[in-house]
């Protein structure tokens, strides 16, 4: 928190609790006075006027109305009707004691100005000390005069002493106790600051927690639906061709085509059902797919008309399911553009095994793809799952003819390596 801050004024509430309590110490004051002049106890032996004796007495008690909204000027009034009172020998003790001590704190607790409540402090607690001197001065004669003393130290010497370590004793602790609660006041301050800027940054995590979920959410839908529909497409494109001259090439075309269009609706179903319900996530099977599942990708690749080849090399290792489900992805994705947009013969995808790394590797000898050159939502959501994992993406015509996405994902290898998937060749 920065050292500017200022404490509040005191609420409409607290001032109407001043206003009773500075009424409440001047009466209380006053009839202290009409006791006092009734037991004939006066200070320094000096009788004065009932009308003045009173007077001084609601003087110094009447400010502390005032003592929380106007700390400094109180606080200065107050010091100097005490000591106006202490050298005219009018002053009533108990509670204009009392009224000097509270001032004193409440400049503590409540002035803005912070450099103004130390100085006023300073000055006034310098100023007492003079004048805690001064009357022990004139005093000494009288001092003298006492002889049947029982102490260690003489009656100079004690009223001295005793002198300083009251009042020092008033002032620091008005001192601190002032400066405590200011602190106080603003560490509470503070924690309320930190709790408000807590409350917001939750509230934008949560925010930014339903964005990337209805981003994910979004992209699974392309990715899945997407592929599905594309093989859909090709497959009945295939059995339109061979209606006439391959019955039964026709019927293998129109089941995939209907097993296909049941796995994107099923897929659909759940995706819009997480839509539904965003304080859960997406949970599917299809979600759950890893590098594992890849052959099957290639299968109906294979059965919409092309040739696929899966090679795998390097020794494989067990993958944090992240990275492998974003594999699949990738591939899938990859795939689903050779589809759509290549009008290639063959598929070609590799994955390596490399020492800190796993590459992926989809080639096709189509021509390359205005959708992926060109930033469609296939290359965006590649790229979204390749930032996550910090890896990088290379995309691109191939230099004899296709199109070639290179993808590399960071690992840390485990140190038991996993089975080796199967390879395999296949064609239309």
């Amino acid at each position: 928190m920065s050292d500017d801050w200022r404490r509040p004024g005191p609420t409409p509430r607290q001032r109407r609790i001043d206003l009773w309590i500075g009424l409440g110490t001047t009466a209380a004051a006053l009839v202290n006075v009409a006791m006092a002049r009734s037991a004939g106890v006066f200070i320094w032996q000096f009788r004065p006027s009932a009308l003045e004796h009173y007077a001084w007495a609601a003087a110094i008690t009447l400010p502390l109305i005032w003592r929380r909204a106007h700390p400094s000027i109180v606080f200065a009034a107050v010091s100097l009707i005490f000591v106006a009172g202490q050298v005219r020998g009018t002053q009533e003790q108990q509670f204009a004691g009392g009224a000097l001590f509270a001032t004193m704190y409440a400049i503590g607790a409540w002035e803005q100005d912070r450099v103004r409540a130390k100085w006023i402090r300073i000055i006034v607690i310098a100023g007492m000390f003079v004048w805690v001197f001064l009357s022990w001065l004139t005093s000494l004669d009288r001092l003298a005069q006492i002889t049947d003393g029982r102490g260690p130290f003489t009656p100079t010497v004690a009223a001295l002493v005793s002198l300083v370590l009251v009042n020092t004793g008033i002032f620091a602790g008005a001192y601190l106790a002032g400066e405590g609660t200011w602190l106080a006041v603003r560490r509470q301050h503070q924690l309320e600051v930190q709790a408000e800027e807590l409350r917001a940054a939750q509230e934008q995590a949560e925010e930014r927690a339903v964005l990337g979920e209805r981003v994910r959410i979004a992209r699974e839908l392309h990715d899945v639906v997407a592929h599905h529909v594309s093989v859909m497409g090709i497959q009945a494109s295939a059995a339109r061709k061979a209606l006439d001259k391959d019955p039964p090439k026709t019927r293998a075309a129109l089941s995939a085509v209907e097993e296909n269009a049941r796995t994107a609706v099923a897929e659909l179903r759940r995706m819009l059902g997480a839509l539904r319900a965003p304080d859960q996530s997406v949970e599917t099977p299809s979600a759950a797919a890893g590098l594992d599942r890849v052959d099957e990708l290639l299968v109906r690749v294979r059965e919409a008309g092309l040739t696929a080849t899966l090679t795998a090399y390097g020794d494989p290792v067990a993958l944090p399911e992240s990275v492998s489900q974003a594999a699949y992805r990738i591939v899938q994705e990859a795939v689903t553009n050779v589809l759509k947009h290549a009008h290639a013969s063959t598929v070609d995808v590799r994955i390596r095994y490399l020492e800190h790394d796993l590459e992926i590797d989809v080639a096709d000898d189509g021509r390359a793809a205005p959708p992926l050159s060109s930033g469609g939502m296939g290359l965006i959501g590649m790229r979204e799952r390749v930032a996550v994992h910090d890896g990088t993406i290379e995309t691109g015509p191939r230099d004899d003819g296709g199109f070639r996405v290179r993808v590399r994902l960071p690992l840390e290898l485990p140190a038991v390596p996993a089975q080796r998937p199967a390879q395999f060749e296949a064609s239309a």
